[in-house]
């Protein structure tokens, strides 16, 4: 696959200011050719967003009463002690999964109060039957959801007027790929990198939430750095197509004197060998175009895999170790193992940036956190982008909906194999040293959504630890955090 094509020359000579420079690494006139079609459905995930004019028809197979995995008996509330029990555990979970209230003592700032959100008797029993068909899928009771599955898929769209009813489809369809792949054994995401590429970018344009991720790690990078002479070396997690370091180039390049060069080395880790080298190839150009002595190391494996030897770390270097945690696939492997090489590395400055909800736990755990989620999400799109908008179709389709998917439908430790932390932060504190987020760090995200179009509904809160949140409305969706080893402070 190739990575997002980037003339470095054309945007570098546009900018006047290091810090705005971060609110957009790439024009906005980098388009991508999008044409919808008809959906192709695999083992029951959607490969392609189906066409907005034509009729939604996915479903499952009609027949699957055959199928020796299924139970043979009726789905019954009176006589089922593990799903009545399941139904209080999710009453239980709706009622825990509102976002941390803040306290007089944390700072807010909020951009405007945005619109009510409104779910109507139809989204509110779209919503009810999704709850009731994840109840029946946590006690393994395929019959009885796939016949719900069936129902939602004739009552709901991904076109829908509502953000209600284009979240419920992407559950409905995540869920589905659930049951399938239970039925056939089969629990591996089919990704087209391609497609995750170019709606990545779009997301970029349209969202505030990638621009805040990259803004608040640069900024806490480059404060980090401000009294450093040493070569950088900066060990990226997942470092996809790469386009949260151009800005920190310029930003390095502004503060350097004259009479000072800047060596900075990178070591990136990645799903595939050829995104890794196409992004290494636009990284060095971009540098090379900024006088930037730049090195560029690519493991083509999940970070749970990596000993800290092939990282080769050398003396008089200074460790940043950058992570912008998502949901489109498991970047980890295993999340101990990726805890302790982080801890191996001893880094300066450790950045982490992730998604508010819940990655691990059980499947009742992980579908009330990202529904609660997913639904600030869709609904802080809908506020911005018209319901039949393409490009708010194809974030939705190949970045949010993936992401709902390999939670739903491949994750949990008995599917993937791989226990999961439920609280990623918590870890850290055991062996590494939260250190607060800079005023500027807020002051930059604040004027990032400022300038932002139709931003009407998002805040910042600097919540417990000094991590940064960007929340729409009530609804936390991304905590910016900075760590350093016990021994070290930043600056």
């Amino acid at each position: 696959m190739s990575a997002i094509k980037m003339a470095p020359c054309s945007f570098i000579n546009n900018l006047s200011h290091p810090y705005i420079f971060f609110l957009s690494p790439y024009p906005q006139s980098f388009a991508f050719p999008m044409k919808l079609s008809r959906p192709e459905v695999d083992n029951g995930c959607l490969l392609q967003p189906p066409d907005p004019d034509e009729p939604w028809d996915f479903e499952l197979p009609s027949s699957t009463s055959n199928t020796p995995i299924f139970h043979n008996q009726a789905f019954n509330l009176q006589s089922s002690n593990e799903f009545a029990f399941s139904v209080d555990h999710v009453n239980d979970l709706l009622e825990s999964s509102t976002d941390d209230t803040t306290n007089g003592d944390e700072l807010q700032v909020h951009v405007g109060n945005g619109r009510s959100k409104d779910v109507d008797d139809h989204g509110l029993t779209l919503i009810s039957l999704l709850f009731e068909c994840s109840v029946a899928i946590s006690v393994d009771n395929l019959v009885e959801a796939h016949r719900m599955l069936l129902e939602l898929t004739q009552m709901a769209s991904p076109y829908g007027q509502s953000s209600a009813e284009r979240v419920v489809t992407y559950f409905a369809a995540a869920m589905s790929s659930r049951v399938i792949n239970s039925i056939l054994g089969i629990c591996s995401p089919l990704l087209d990198y391609k497609s995750i590429s170019n709606s990545f970018q779009i997301f970029n344009n349209v969202s505030p939430l990638i621009k805040f991720a990259h803004l608040a790690s640069n900024q806490t990078i480059l404060e980090s750095l401000s009294q450093c002479v040493d070569p950088i070396h900066i060990i990226d997690l997942d470092i996809m197509q790469g386009i949260q370091w151009p800005p920190l180039f310029q930003a390095l390049t502004t503060k350097m004197d004259d009479s000072r060069s800047r060596h900075v080395r990178i070591t990136a880790m990645g799903t595939t060998m050829e995104l890794l080298l196409d992004t290494g190839k636009q990284l060095s150009n971009i540098a090379r175009q900024l006088g930037l002595s730049f090195e560029y190391n690519p493991i083509a494996t999940k970070v749970g895999k990596v000993d800290v030897s092939m990282v080769k770390l050398r003396q008089g270097e200074t460790v940043v170790v950058n992570w912008v945690r998502h949901c489109l696939y498991d970047a980890t492997g295993s999340d101990w193992k990726t805890l302790g090489l982080i801890q191996q590395l001893g880094p300066k400055v450790f950045t982490f940036v992730e998604q508010d909800m819940c990655h691990g736990g059980s499947y009742l755990d992980r579908f009330v956190s990202s529904l609660h989620y997913y639904s600030a999400i869709f609904d802080s799109l809908g506020a911005c982008l018209s319901s039949n908008d393409s490009n708010r179709n194809q974030v939705e389709h190949n970045i949010l909906y993936r992401e709902i998917n390999n939670i739903l439908a491949i994750g949990g430790s008995s599917r993937s194999g791989e226990e999961k932390f439920k609280e990623w932060r918590s870890e850290l504190r055991k062996c590494l040293m939260e250190v607060p987020m800079s005023a500027n760090s807020m002051a930059q995200a604040w004027l990032m959504l400022n300038m932002q179009s139709n931003n009407q509904g998002f805040s910042l809160v600097q919540g417990e630890g000094g991590a940064l949140k960007l929340r729409w409305k009530d609804t936390s969706l991304y905590t910016a955090s900075s760590w350093t080893r016990c021994n070290v402070g930043v600056a």
